[in-house]
């Protein structure tokens, strides 16, 4: 049965009720499954057996045995590839968090369905298409059709209480779910994390702080270019969100509703369906890894189907990744966001399966095995 068809055992998602959204989302997170080993095993023997020292090429070993136990086969395909953008706007920045007006979100969305911003130009560069989805910008868009995902008109100020209730972070979560799933059914088969929305470097560090441990000023960056005096006015109001909405870390939906995001929500639901479905996703920055440690709260299979990209210039996410135990890939000193990252590791991706198709073995070039 197509996901478009019935999903998650719900008929209608913009009216399911509260308990019907926490039974989907259960579903969901219940249905991610380990690794093939098996398959993976037999990924690492056919890399082995080319001509080169064992482990030489690095990373791209590791990604090709991943890929094989995300797929469960030895001879894995990329069919097509996708960023998937969510948009939403955050109440918080009434604190002065973001040195940018809450207005450019809604202009930048309209860059990327023009295709003019950074994450299209990269996109178009690998080969991938760009998803772009409104889960919660705060002003209405020129065409009604372009909201229909939209969950709510941006949060509420965190730090004055929840930024949204359980119910709107489950929906929220559900829609990004959706939404992966919608592209997997059109023949997507690689996807990527990307979002914008003015403020959001702010509940990407609070979720990073509660879920890791961390002080809130290791984890908390100067997003769009914060002076001195604008980082510790931040670093104050992520305290105050995180003690005001009494946040737990042991509950990750409730921990994302008080402090999070709309479209971090979305990502988490991304993630999840990606892993459900057995199709591999690659993390963005510093938004992507807080949605990434909160998916992996809620289902932490969902960590073995999720691949690292850059290295953020956001303190945060080195933390988040360190915690999922992965590693970025690429250092080029990025803090875009919108997938712009993630879209430079799909030829990394690609060139890993490239070395296990069309690599000679040692036996294929007659070339002289040893202890090497």
């Amino acid at each position: 049965m197509s996901s478009l068809t019935k999903f998650h055992g719900l008929e209608n998602l913009k009216n399911a009720t509260g308990q019907e959204l926490e039974i989907a989302l259960q579903e969901l997170m219940g249905g991610i499954k380990a690794l093939d080993q098996e398959a993976l095993a037999g990924m690492q023997s056919r890399v082995d057996a080319k001509i080169k020292p064992l482990g030489s090429l690095g990373v791209l070993e590791d990604i090709a045995q991943q890929l094989a136990g995300i797929f469960g086969t030895t001879h894995p395909k990329i069919n097509k590839k996708a960023v998937l953008l969510m948009a939403g706007d955050h109440g918080v920045v009434v604190e002065g968090v973001s040195a940018a007006p809450q207005e450019i979100t809604k202009q930048m969305f309209y860059s990327y369905l023009n295709g003019g911003a950074g994450i299209n130009v990269l996109a178009r560069n690998a080969g991938a298409d760009v998803i772009s989805t409104d889960i919660g910008i705060a002003t209405p868009l020129d065409a009604p059709e372009l909201m229909a995902y939209r969950v709510k008109n941006g949060t509420d100020n965190m730090a004055k209480g929840p930024a949204m209730t359980r119910q709107e972070a489950m929906l929220a979560i559900l829609t990004g779910a959706r939404i992966a799933a919608n592209a997997i059914d059109s023949g997507v088969n690689l996807l990527a994390t990307g979002e914008v929305g003015i403020g959001n470097t702010t509940p990407s560090a609070a979720l990073i702080s509660v879920f890791t441990g961390h002080s809130v000023e290791d984890v908390t960056g100067r997003g769009t270019g914060l002076k001195d005096d604008a980082l510790i006015n931040k670093q104050t109001v992520i305290k105050c969100a995180i003690e005001i909405n009494q946040c737990n870390p042991d509950a990750p939906i409730d921990t994302l509703a008080k402090i999070g995001g709309l479209e971090i929500a979305a990502l988490v639901g991304a993630i999840l369906e990606a892993s459900y479905q057995h199709v591999p996703i690659i993390l963005d920055g510093i938004i992507s890894s807080a949605a990434a440690i909160t998916a992996a709260k809620l289902a932490p299979l969902s960590t073995s189907y999720m691949i690292a990209s850059h290295s953020s210039e956001e303190l945060g996410q080195h933390l988040a990744l360190h915690q999922l135990g992965l590693k970025p890939r690429l250092d080029f000193h990025m803090r875009l966001g919108e997938g712009t990252g993630a879209a430079l590791m799909f030829p990394m991706v690609e060139a890993a399966l490239k070395i296990a198709d069309e690599m000679a073995t040692f036996e294929q070039a007659a070339v002289t095995t040893g202890d090497f």
